[in-house]
């Protein structure tokens, strides 16, 4: 596009970042012209560094308030409520979370951007420096060529031709050209002082670009673990992972307000030099440049005159009337002085080499090549380089802003955390509905308590376990069984005998959601009435031993098949066995 224009405009994001105030640290308006080595300039720009510095304290000023009155004036909650409200919190952090995301996007493309103008740029200025060092080398060497060259040449022939006051006048003729050359070659612009500024300046930026996207690429990769971590925090509700997430938090903070202050004075700098780039340059080259070759690489416009374009015409017609000159004495005086064809034939090779090189000068003088590559540069500082620092200071601001709304989502996220672990902290040990008083060390003297079990389990066999001997008591045998089983691993998982019946944890989980509290009543009803009518009859803890597991065993060893699904007829169940436990207790007081 800017070629077929063969100009430059500057983007209106270029005027816009220019008309930013300037004020140096004493609060004075400075003149917004690019201006790098003046002292106020450079404090105008150190003054938009210090706004982004005074958010980032605000921004850890209201987090210190709000941390305050989060720890300090935070409500009591209710002791009843086991589960705090977290819908704030979640939503939070899930749009946070949006926020970052979509700041890391802008950031990756921004710092994208950035690096394909500066890469542009340093890529122009390598090949302006090697134009340059190539107009450079062109006039060392035909400099060379007629101030060694030529001289030694012309100094033999002097010698040989001496008796001929023609011959002789012929090489004053060509000595007299060959100053003419080296007057228009000394004419032009001493190439050197440029070529040095343009590669300390192509090599000063590239080393930059390379540290500063480097940078924004870490950056980037911090802002993205933190998202990950806090969202694997919130979700395992580990504190560990909350502490770090605010320490790297209130670090990422502050790198981000560092990097929007460092992002916008780049860009207002830049843009300052984009909106005047031409004036710039006249007045850094203006020691070393004309004005007028300066505005003829600037511009290049077909209405200019080459002003180097007179003493490569010089140059031109100087070296054609040298090889006339040479070819004559070529032509007459090998016949007479045979020894002087030798430097003649070397004066014509370096009248032929110096023609060379003045097409190649004539060639890179052009300001087609210079120019394209100004443009260039331009464009990729002044469009690329400045849009990418645009989303780069976007990506800034909007990682401050959510990593603000993090670090307040976070402690909150820690008290609820901590609720929730004093809420567990506070259960009762006695409530026999606790799961930790349900598992009760097995105890060696229930094993003497006889059981229709079988003695075969995957820890033992038939005849390693001895049969216990018979109870004095008239304990039914259900309770027996009870106790036998009661979470002891060793017979945890023997079968009834001839039932094939599953282990009681199994039926635990099969009739868990069967029982009902009314349920739960009428067997804690029916216990009792059994140990009333047996005094000796010793019944589980409660607290240690869960209703829905002595259930379980009562029916187990009364022999009845328990079924996988849903049981039904409780009641009736519980009045059957205690009618069959009643006959076996009266059979037993007839005997005596």
């Amino acid at each position: 596009m800017a070629l077929a224009r063969q100009d430059y405009i500057a983007p209106w994001w270029t005027y816009w970042l220019h008309n930013f105030p300037h004020v140096n640290l004493r609060f004075q308006s400075v003149d917004n012209d690019f201006k790098p080595e003046d002292a106020n300039y450079q404090q105008s720009l150190i003054f938009l560094a210090c706004v982004s510095a005074v958010g980032l304290g605000l921004s850890l000023l209201v987090l210190s308030v709000y941390l305050t009155c989060l720890f300090r004036c935070q409500r009591k909650e209710d002791e009843e409520v086991k589960r705090p409200e977290t819908c704030c919190v979640t939503w939070v952090a899930v749009i946070t979370g949006l926020f970052i995301c979509s700041a890391v996007g802008v950031g990756f493309y921004g710092n994208s951007e950035t690096n394909d103008g500066v890469y542009q740029l340093t890529y122009s200025i390598y090949n302006a420096n090697r134009t340059l060092d190539g107009v450079g080398s062109l006039v060392g060497n035909s400099l060379s060529n007629m101030r060694v060259g030529l001289k030694e040449h012309l100094e033999r022939l002097n010698e040989i031709f001496s008796p001929r006051g023609d011959y002789t006048q012929s090489l004053r003729f060509l000595q007299q050209m060959a100053n003419n050359i080296i007057k228009q070659l000394t004419a032009m612009p001493d190439t050197s002082k440029v070529q040095v500024d343009l590669a300390a300046i192509s090599d000063q930026t590239a080393f930059i670009e390379y540290y500063r996207w480097l940078s924004y690429l870490l950056l980037l990769i911090l802002d993205l673990l933190i998202c990950l971590v806090t969202c694997l925090g919130l979700a395992k509700q580990s504190r560990l992972l909350l502490a770090g997430i605010m320490v790297f938090g209130v670090l990422t903070l502050i790198l981000s307000w560092v990097s929007l202050g460092v992002g916008t004075s780049t860009a207002v700098v830049t843009s300052d030099f984009c909106v005047a780039p031409d004036k710039f340059i006249v007045n850094q080259t203006k020691d070393s440049l004309s004005s007028d070759i300066v505005h003829y690489y600037l511009y290049c416009s077909q209405t200019l005159p080459n002003p180097l374009q007179q003493s490569l015409t010089i140059f031109q017609k100087s070296l054609t009337t040298m090889q006339i000159q040479v070819q004559g004495l070529l032509q007459f005086s090998p016949a007479v002085f045979p020894t002087a064809e030798k430097d003649l034939l070397g004066i014509q090779r370096l009248l032929n080499s110096s023609e060379f090189n003045l097409h190649q000068l004539t060639a890179l003088l052009d300001c087609r090549s210079l120019h394209k590559d100004y443009l260039e540069a331009l464009l990729g500082v002044c469009y690329d380089g400045v849009e990418g620092l645009l989303y780069l200071c976007l990506f800034s601001l909007l990682a401050a802003c959510a990593f603000c709304a993090l670090l307040c989502a976070v402690p909150r996220a820690w008290t609820l955390i901590a609720i929730r672990d004093r809420d567990y902290d506070d259960i009762d040990e006695e409530d026999p509905f606790n799961p930790s008083r349900r598992i009760t060390p097995y105890n060696p003297s229930r094993a003497q308590i006889h059981s229709f079990c079988s003695y075969s389990s995957s820890m033992g066999s038939q005849t390693s376990l001895h049969p216990p001997l018979p109870a004095t008591c008239s304990t039914p045998e259900y309770m027996n069984q009870s106790m036998l089983f009661e979470r002891n691993p060793r017979y945890e998982n023997v079968p009834l005998i001839g039932r094939g019946s599953p282990p009681p944890t199994q039926i635990d989980e099969l009739l868990a959601d069967s029982f009902t509290r009314h349920d739960e009543d009428a067997v804690l009803a029916e216990l009792e009435a059994l140990s009333f009518r047996c005094g000796h009859l010793r019944l589980p803890d409660i607290p240690s031993l869960s209703l829905l597991t002595g259930w379980v065993h009562i029916r187990s060893c009364a022999s009845l098949s328990v079924s996988a699904q849903p049981f039904k007829g409780f009641s009736k169940g519980v009045k059957r066995d205690t009618n069959q436990a009643e006959e076996r207790d009266a059979g037993g007081i007839a005997t005596l």
